[in-house]
């Protein structure tokens, strides 16, 4: 198994950085611009158990996998969200998003990322695997958060 974990700071309050996460798809999308759906199949009251279909492109091709929440928290200070997913029947992934407040214009967002995988031949992939696209989310998080709290 693979695990990256990175932190940055974005100049946005907790709330802001939070609707990208925990929001609607066309907020997510944002972010994640290659997540093309994602519905809900079965909500849970405590958020934790909630499973949602997401559809999610690469180049042509359209992959569709459920979602599952794993872990969820919406404190004022401090916001935690994890979900886990099997991707196309060879990696199992997880997501962990924490958001802890600094001030009212300042948020810490860590993010670590687990990659397992499932079939024998797909652990070579994982040898070369970097954190590139963990830095690459982080800073599109940055980036649109600051760019709409600039707007207001």
């Amino acid at each position: 198994m693979k695990k990256w974990t990175k932190e940055i700071e974005i100049n946005a309050p907790i709330e802001q950085v939070w609707k990208f996460l925990d929001g609607s798809v066309e907020n997510m999308q944002q972010i994640m611009p290659q997540v093309v759906e994602n519905k809900p199949i079965k909500i849970t009251e405590e958020v934790v158990g909630s499973v949602y279909r997401q559809k999610y492109r690469e180049g042509k091709r359209t992959e569709e996998y459920d979602i599952e929440t794993l872990e969820y928290s919406n404190a004022t200070n401090e916001k935690k969200l994890k979900v886990g997913f099997t991707l196309a029947k060879m990696f199992e992934i997880t997501a962990f998003y924490e958001l802890n407040k600094i001030n009212d214009n300042k948020t810490s967002f860590k993010y670590t990322v687990t990659n397992r995988p499932l079939k024998w031949f797909v652990k070579l992939f994982l040898l070369f695997a970097t954190d590139k696209v963990v830095v690459e989310f982080l800073e599109r998080v940055k980036n649109v958060a600051e760019a709409e709290t600039s707007r207001s």
